[in-house]
Formats: C-alpha cells, sequence, structure tokens
C-alpha cells in the first residue's frame, strides 16, 4: 500500500486486515459479520478431537468466561494434543486473550472445565497452574524490567522455586540454550533488541519448565527478521522438547505457518478451525484475515 493510500484510508479511519488499496480493505466491523455469516455451520467437539495427534492434553469444555459479570467466550471448546501447536485467530475483541486467560486463571469462569494432562485445572490460581499444572504464560510486548540485568530477568521465572538456589540452576540451564542471552548476562535488559527481549521473556517462562506455553502475540512489535528469529525458538521448543504451545497471532499468515491447529474466533466461539495449512487456503480465511 502507497503511502498516499495508507494516509487515505487513515483519514477516513478505515481499520482492517490485509493489503491493497483502500477499496479493498475491510473494516473490523465487516470482517465480524462477514466471519459470522460463514460460521453457520461452527465446528463441533468431535471435529476438534479429530485434528488432535494422540492423547489429548490440554481441553476446554463448554467454557462460559470473562471479566467481572460479562461473558466474553460462549460455550468454547478446545482440544491439542501434547507437543501440538494451536494458533488463535480473529477480529480485534474476538476473546483471542480470553482464552489464554481463562486457561492460566486470568478470567472468571461461569462454566465448563480447563484440563491439562487428565487434571481439571479450572479453578487453580495462577501460580498453582505454573508450579502444579506446569502452564506458563508469556505476555505481549514490555514485560521485560529493563533496569534489571539479563539474569535478574531471567531468575524472576523462578519465583517459585523451592531456593533460590533451584532458580540459579533452572537459569543456567537457560543461558546454556540460549548464547545470545548468555552473553548479556550481567547487562541491563533495556539495552536489548526487539527480538532478544522477546527471548529474554520466553526464556523467563522456561526456567519453570513448563509443559504447555500460552504465548500472547508473539510478532507485535518487531522487525521480520526478528518475528522469524522467534518463530524459529518457538518451533524448536515444540518439536525438539515437546512442548505444547496455545497461541493468540494477530499476523493471522504466520501464526497459521507455524501452527498444526488454528480456530478462527468470532465474538467468543469457534467459528471456523482445521489444520493451519488447511485454513491457509480456505478462500474465506484469506480475504478476511490473510489480506488475500
Amino acid at each position: 500500500m502507497s503511502e498516499q493510500t495508507q494516509t487515505g484510508a487513515a483519514d477516513r479511519g478505515v481499520r482492517g486486515y490485509g493489503g491493497g488499496d483502500v477499496s479493498t480493505v475491510i473494516s473490523v466491523e465487516d470482517v465480524v459479520r462477514q466471519a459470522q455469516a460463514i460460521a453457520q455451520d461452527r465446528p463441533t467437539a468431535e471435529a476438534l478431537q479429530a485434528m488432535v495427534e494422540g492423547e489429548t492434553f490440554l481441553s476446554i469444555e463448554a467454557l462460559r468466561a470473562g471479566y467481572g459479570k460479562m461473558e466474553i467466550l460462549h460455550d468454547f471448546d478446545l482440544r491439542v494434543g501434547k507437543g501440538q501447536s494451536l494458533c488463535l485467530i480473529g477480529p480485534n475483541g474476538a476473546g483471542k486473550s480470553t482464552v489464554l486467560h481463562s486457561i492460566f486463571g486470568f478470567t472468571n469462569i461461569f462454566s465448563g472445565t480447563v484440563t491439562v494432562g487428565g487434571r481439571d485445572v479450572t479453578r487453580l490460581s495462577p501460580q498453582q497452574k505454573l508450579k502444579a499444572a506446569g502452564v506458563a504464560y508469556i505476555l505481549q510486548d514490555k514485560s521485560v524490567f529493563p533496569g534489571m540485568t539479563v539474569e535478574e530477568n531471567l531468575l524472576m521465572g523462578g519465583f517459585l522455586k523451592d531456593s533460590v538456589d533451584q532458580a540459579r540452576e533452572a537459569a543456567e540451564k537457560v543461558f546454556a540454550k540460549y548464547d545470545r542471552l548468555a552473553e548479556r548476562r550481567n547487562k541491563p535488559a533495556g539495552v536489548l533488541s526487539g527480538g532478544e527481549r522477546r527471548l529474554l521473556e520466553i526464556s523467563r517462562a522456561l526456567v519453570m519448565d513448563p509443559e504447555v506455553l500460552l504465548v500472547d502475540e508473539p510478532s507485535i512489535g518487531l522487525e521480520p527478521r526478528f518475528i522469524d528469529m522467534v518463530f524459529e525458538i518457538l518451533d524448536d521448543l515444540q518439536r525438539g522438547e515437546g512442548k505444547t504451545i496455545v497461541m493468540v497471532e494477530q499476523n493471522a499468515k504466520k501464526g497459521l505457518e507455524f501452527a498444526d491447529i488454528g480456530y478462527v474466533l468470532v465474538s467468543g466461539e469457534t467459528a471456523l478451525a482445521g489444520r493451519g495449512e488447511e485454513l491457509l487456503q480456505n478462500p474465506e480465511v484469506g480475504r478476511l484475515f490473510l489480506g488475500g
């Protein structure tokens, strides 16, 4: 899109997805309406289960959840196997981050269940989810402490360890895995590049050796070269270490290229679901979310 066209879009107050000139930009409101229109046959629990490889490791059953008294998720279901990845895409306000928040314990749960490894964790606190159930939440950008050193930031990830020595031992394992961080361990985190900060955020979650990683917008605010680096790191954690990953990603193309499974959320419900590569080829997904 040219600078002139971008300016024209901004002048018109257009908000949307994709590329092309301003005549092809779809507003967020239109995306929601059109996505609802193609979601008449919402995926069943059986269809979601069919996408799982092996046994289901993380599942959500008929979840109604939100903030205060406001319900955001409506009878929401999710299934993902151990060592699989799942990406949630959809328009702003669809409830994508609310799914992650509900898994980790940041929302009010009105009904339904969240199960990890066969254990009902619905009512556990975030601290219990991390320490006892092996579920870690990787926040969006700017969650590092810039005035603290890289090592101090990393040690913060081990605050639930039984001792400081255990936290240090776990941090050293992370340093051994990522030379880029080890070389900067005594530098303030504020001097790191955007990609290095994101690596630090991911690494801090790894100190507790979680089995499930909830990753919120890993590409946000990053240059393309750092986006590729972050997804390579996540791929290694999934393929190399068997981590189960549930991700929210506004860059729908990048998220679906990465993930084994994709869900398209609209108004707190799953409108479409399929293998990542299948959704990439879906013309409606392409038109609404991939700029094609």
